[in-house]
């Protein structure tokens, strides 16, 4: 698999979510796909941005596409599912109206690219290849339910992005490293990643239905690809537990560590020692060969 993009890592993927981005790098390593990350790219804006400006929350992903063209690069891919909805919906609504796209030229006082293709790292891994040969350590005892969230589907006419009500692009991936997902209803709810700091009983509630169907199909782990949803689920998992009088215990992993874990990729270079919930000792049985 040889390939290259230009890698938007977004805020998180610097701060909160900095295992996404070394076990994704880990990942693109091992199967020789070449990322260069955007030099001086700035925040995409997420929901603070497209609720406070329609204009700033357009013209800030552009900025970033502009930066990306400048590197004459036009095929970047964006881990977090929120930039990822952002780079996405800005290029959809330049599109659909030639009067916005104005706006945002205006804005950023330069013309805007005209052919960039803003993938998620599901889809470049997907994409045809065979990645099953890189696969140096059995994961086989896992046993993962994939958690898309919100972002990475919705809306289907603007992500354009596997199955919106049932993607299967994580399950697929995850299977072909030798990795059990199980079939869930649970794969694009809600966690109530926006409300994290303003409507913290609403994230439990949310996040606590998500743990319970997670447990009642049998998981013992659950992958995301969203560091919203990792925040919810595994920082406040022990919150959710106290208030409804559960146990749960289920390590959140985003899907990139289970790859490189699979890749061989020592689990102590991916990051797994910030995660709250830890995997310890579902990772104490994997074998190598």
């Amino acid at each position: 698999m040889t390939a290259s993009y230009a890698y938007y890592p977004g805020c998180s993927l610097h701060s909160t979510g900095s295992e996404y981005d070394v076990s994704f790098r880990a990942a693109c390593e091992k199967l020789g796909i070449e990322i260069e990350e955007i030099k001086g790219w700035i925040c995409c804006g997420t929901s603070p941005a497209h609720c406070t400006s329609r204009l700033l929350s357009l013209a800030l992903p552009f900025e970033n596409l502009c930066r990306a063209e400048q590197m004459g690069m036009t095929d970047i891919v964006a881990p977090c599912a929120a930039c990822f909805a952002r780079l996405k919906t800005a290029i959809y609504e330049a599109r659909e109206d030639p009067d916005v796209a104005g706006q945002i030229s205006e804005a950023l006082e330069k013309p805007l690219p005209k052919a960039m293709n803003v993938l998620s790292p599901l889809e470049i891994f997907c994409n045809g290849a065979d990645i099953s040969e890189a696969v140096t350590t059995k994961l086989s005892e896992l046993k993962v339910v994939c958690y898309y969230g919100c972002l990475l589907t919705r809306p289907a006419k603007v992500m354009q992005f596997d199955e919106c009500e049932y993607p299967m692009a994580m399950d697929e991936l995850l299977r072909s490293l030798g990795i059990t997902t199980l079939d869930w209803s649970y794969k694009t709810d809600c966690c109530g990643g926006a409300l994290a700091m303003t409507r913290t009983d609403v994230v439990l509630k949310l996040t606590h239905d998500i743990l319970e169907e997670a447990r009642a199909v049998g998981a013992n782990a659950i992958a995301v690809g969203c560091p919203l949803c990792h925040v919810n689920l595994d920082t406040r998992q022990e919150e959710v537990e106290k208030q409804y009088g559960v146990q749960y215990g289920l390590p959140v992993f985003y899907f990139t560590q289970l790859m490189a874990l699979a890749f061989g990729v020592p689990s102590d270079k991916l990051g797994l020692k910030k995660h709250f919930v830890s995997a310890e000792g579902l990772l104490a049985g994997v074998s190598k060969g």
